[in-house]
């Protein structure tokens, strides 16, 4: 069994590369051809939680096993670890152990670069991130690299961060700068990502009609990055109805109606009928106002970037 640690893990995931196969992947989902269990969250000490994810497509198991330690970085320790343990099948045969954080931070970001190719009414950016830790890089240089975004502005709460981040990327050679507040540019931004641990909304209501959020950065049913009165104006998207249900605290705490909120897979379903890679027609546009993707988390998304890394390993 082959081991591969956090830089190798990401040799393997491409952005782009990886966004296909999650397409590939949730249209597989849709059709009924994946069994995606419920995933497991165990309560640990000190606010932390040990979660639990498996999934097959009958031909790749996998497991992935991440605990989240908020008390962690204080201690200089990061705040997810973990690993996916990839096997055949049929027989049980590990075929490889990847890092658990950089699948889950390419793979949430390959997610979100899918929805807004699908969805996004003005998807050249220019875009705006909330946040300066490793969803809010990996996002920018997914949507950077699929959507050929050429303006990004990055904003967190520690200003310092922000423009740390900011600099990575200019290093990285994607175009950012960091700026003081959301409102600075939200009449620009036709792109927003929120990858906070905030409990409290980061953004406020007042965005573009044309925009798109993608908000990732919490998985709890009593925290909120997006206000309630813009979460009722968007069109709703989530990477898992079922996990939304219970910890899209987005959704939650604005009191949606479940029926209004549209499963990824189902657009991808919608694009794959349709026997080419662009939109699935005008779905995204019929809209008049803001597109909101809420992503949970999926272990289908794990499966993707499974399929992937043993494609190229």
């Amino acid at each position: 069994m082959k081991v591969y640690d956090a830089a190798a893990t990401a040799a393997l995931l491409p952005y782009v590369p990886l966004s296909e196969e999650i397409a590939g992947v949730l249209a597989a989902k849709s059709r009924g051809e994946l069994n995606v269990p419920e995933r497991l969250s165990l309560p640990l000490p000190g606010g932390g939680v040990l979660l639990v994810m498996p999934a097959t497509d009958g031909v790749l198991a996998v497991t992935k096993l991440i605990t989240v330690s908020p008390g962690n970085p204080a201690l200089g320790l990061p705040l997810i670890q973990g690993e996916v343990d990839v096997m055949r099948a049929a027989t049980g045969e590990r075929l490889g152990l990847l890092d658990g954080p950089e699948v889950t931070a390419r793979r949430t970001a390959g997610a979100s670069l899918l929805a807004a190719e699908l969805l996004a009414p003005e998807p050249q950016g220019p875009l705006l991130v909330i946040g300066s830790g490793v969803q809010a890089l990996s996002h920018s240089m997914a949507f950077h690299a699929g959507l050929g975004v050429q303006e990004l502005f990055v904003c967190a709460r520690d200003g310092a961060k922000a423009e740390a981040l900011a600099e990575r990327l200019r290093g990285a050679g994607v175009p950012a700068r960091s700026v003081a507040r959301p409102e600075d540019v939200l009449d620009r931004a036709t792109l927003i990502v929120t990858a906070t641990n905030s409990p409290t909304p980061v953004i406020p209501e007042t965005v573009r009609d044309d925009v798109f959020i993608a908000a990732i950065g919490s998985f709890s049913p009593e925290r909120a990055e997006i206000p309630a009165s813009l979460v009722r104006r968007c069109r709703l998207f989530t990477d898992s109805l079922e996990g939304a249900r219970t910890e899209a605290g987005d959704l939650l705490l604005a009191g949606v109606d479940w029926a209004e909120v549209t499963p990824l897979e189902q657009m991808c379903i919608a694009r794959s009928s349709h026997g080419c890679p662009g939109r699935p027609g005008d779905v995204a546009l019929a809209h008049q106002g803001p597109v909101l993707y809420k992503a949970v988390g999926c272990a289908a998304l794990d499966l993707a970037a499974a399929r992937l890394a043993c494609q190229r390993g």
